[in-house]
C-alpha cells in the first residue's frame, strides 16, 4: 500500500472511529430473566426439570414465588447446575409481617440481592391499611440493608387508583413515599400501563427507584375512565407474549438508565403453553436493541 493510500485509509478510519464513537449505541437486556409463577403449575409437578427447561429457553435470571418445600441449599445448587442466578424472590405480605429474619436468612442462602412484596389484601386497601403498609415496608427495608437485601414492592393496578381519606393521593404515592434507600419498587410494565400509567413519567419523576420490572404485555389497554378503575382479572384475556402486544418496551427501555432497572423478569399469570409463551417472550426480548 502507498504512503497517501494508508494516510487516506488510516484518516477515514479514524473518522469513523469518532463518529461511531459520538452516535448513540444500540443496548440490549444483558440476561433475560423469567418470573417462575409464570410457570407455576410446571414447577408443582417437577420442580427441578421446570427450572432446568426454563434455562434451556436461555433464560439467565429466575424469580422465584414460593420454593415448594425445597430447602435455600437444594435451591441454590439447582441453579448453580443450570446456570442461572435468582437475583429477587416474592413473599407474601404476611411473611414481611412476621417471618422477615427467616426470609432474610434464606435469601442470602440462594443468593437473592432482593425480596419483594407483590400483593396487599383486598381488605387492607383503606387509607389506615396502606400508610400500615407503607411504614411496614419502611421497616422491613431497614432491616434487611442491615443484612445487605434490598426490599421492593412490585405493584398491580390497585395502587394508582383512588382510596377514600388519602386526600387525592393514590396507595402508589405512600409507597413512594417511603425513604427510597430501603423500599425500591418492582414496576410490572403491565399492570401500570393498565391502570393508564407511563413507565417513562414514573422513571423521570422518581429516577433511579426501580432497579426491577416485570415485562408483559396486552394486546390493547382500557382507556380514560376504564383504566381508572380496571383490575388485573377485568383485562386477563388481553394479556399476550412480550412484543405480541400495544405496549411499546423499546421506549420504555430507553429510559432503563434512568430507571436504575438492572432486572428484566418476564411473566404471563395465564399463558395456555406456558413453554411456547416463554419462548416466545425471550426471543423478543433477547433481540431487543433500546
Amino acid at each position: 500500500m502507498k504512503r497517501r493510500e494508508f494516510l487516506g485509509t488510516s484518516a477515514a478510519a479514524l473518522l469513523a472511529s469518532e463518529v461511531s464513537w459520538a452516535l448513540p449505541m444500540d443496548h440490549k437486556i444483558k440476561a433475560v430473566g423469567l418470573q417462575l409463577y409464570t410457570v407455576r403449575n410446571a414447577m408443582k409437578g417437577d420442580f427441578d426439570g421446570t427450572v432446568a427447561k426454563v434455562a434451556q429457553v436461555g433464560y439467565k435470571e429466575v424469580e422465584f414465588a414460593g420454593y415448594y418445600d425445597h430447602s435455600p441449599k437444594d435451591i441454590r445448587a439447582l441453579l448453580d447446575k443450570n446456570g442461572l442466578t435468582s437475583p429477587s424472590t416474592h413473599v407474601g405480605y404476611d411473611i414481611v409481617e412476621k417471618k422477615w429474619a427467616e426470609q432474610i436468612e434464606i435469601s442470602h442462602a440462594i443468593g437473592h440481592q432482593y425480596i419483594v412484596c407483590p400483593w396487599i389484601d383486598e381488605k387492607q386497601r383503606t387509607a389506615d391499611g396502606m400508610k400500615r403498609a407503607a411504614d411496614l415496608f419502611q421497616k422491613a427495608g431497614e432491616e434487611s440493608a442491615k443484612a445487605g437485601i434490598q426490599f421492593a414492592y412490585h405493584n398491580h393496578t390497585f395502587e394508582f387508583q383512588k382510596v377514600a381519606g388519602l386526600e387525592g393521593k393514590v396507595p402508589y404515592d405512600l409507597i413512594l413515599a417511603t425513604d427510597p434507600k430501603y423500599v425500591k419498587l418492582e414496576l410490572d410494565l403491565c399492570w401500570a400501563s393498565v391502570a393508564g400509567q407511563d413507565p417513562v413519567k414514573l422513571f423521570e419523576e422518581h429516577p433511579g427507584r426501580f432497579p426491577l420490572v416485570h415485562v408483559k404485555d396486552m394486546k390493547q389497554l382500557p382507556k380514560g375512565e376504564e383504566a381508572a378503575t380496571a383490575s388485573p382479572d377485568k383485562v386477563m384475556a388481553n394479556m399476550t407474549e412480550v412484543g405480541g402486544g400495544v405496549i411499546d418496551f423499546k421506549r420504555i427501555f430507553a429510559h432503563s438508565e434512568q430507571a436504575g432497572i438492572k432486572h428484566y423478569f418476564v411473566e404471563h399469570d395465564f399463558p395456555k403453553d406456558p413453554w411456547e409463551s416463554i419462548s416466545k417472550s425471550y426471543t423478543y426480548l433477547h433481540n431487543l436493541t433500546f
